[in-house]
């Protein structure tokens, strides 16, 4: 159970106080009867809402699969840049919005933007060990020893990287896919560069066991459904 104006603050992207003035005016209905008392608790699966007339449709949280652009950073909020927020269609837009992990500007794909806090921090955890994989697009081509230390688990500067996996798309093993179970700074970049291979385009195309949308344009996005979120957060560990 939500207090009214909690729900119609979320549901129709407004101020708190906004959405009080909504309720004292009379312009919401709860199951078809208009309510003026703010405190009011309403069932949001259950119960039927209305703003002047017009069904409103509430969802706790959100999450949104976004097929990220170079270019835009993994932020809520840029002084001087373009975040993946400001970058969503505006009826996807609500309060709180935030991406859930990192990807470098010039990185693309498989981004998550959600509200729940709680969620985002389940499915970073490096405790939790839910894999992400990436395309990685390279200068030189990698070979065995490379991939038996990334199996290893590589020591860079300051850190400790877990096993990843590493395979090659290409005959010339200059198109890499590649699988951690972390999310350090530039860290897939910083593997390679530690054998003097340079990464030069970036993709992230899996979460979990949930693929990146291979119908979503660079910028486009979608809302995922709870089974997604499911083999998300249930992804194989590697």
């Amino acid at each position: 159970m939500e207090r009214i104006d909690k729900v119609i603050s979320v549901a129709l992207n407004v101020s708190r106080n906004d959405a009080k003035s909504y309720i004292r005016k009379g312009l919401i209905a709860v199951n078809g009867k208009a309510v003026n008392n703010i405190s009011v608790k309403v069932d949001e699966k259950k119960d039927v809402i209305s703003f002047n007339g017009n069904p409103v449709q509430y969802d706790k949280f959100v999450y949104i699969m976004m097929n990220k652009p170079k270019g835009v950073i993994s932020a809520s909020e840029g002084r001087s840049e373009k975040t993946v927020v400001d970058i969503l269609p505006q009826e996807m837009k609500r309060k709180n919005l935030f991406p859930a992990g990192r990807l470098d500007k010039d990185t693309t794909g498989f981004m998550l933007i959600t509200d729940d806090g709680d969620f985002a921090h389940r499915i970073l955890s490096p405790k939790n060990h839910i894999p992400k994989t990436y395309i990685a697009v390279l200068d030189k081509p990698f070979d065995a020893n490379i991939v038996k230390a990334f199996e290893k688990g590589i020591e860079l500067k300051n850190d400790v990287c877990m096993p990843a996996k590493i395979k090659a798309l290409d005959e010339e093993n200059r198109i890499a896919q590649v699988t951690i179970k972390q999310g350090m700074y530039h860290q897939i970049k910083r593997m390679f560069l530690k054998y003097s291979i340079t990464v030069l385009e970036l993709k992230r195309i899996k979460m979990g066991a949930l693929e990146l949308d291979d119908s979503l344009a660079e910028g486009e996005c979608r809302y995922l459904s709870d089974s997604e979120l499911q083999l998300i957060e249930n992804g194989r560990l590697l």
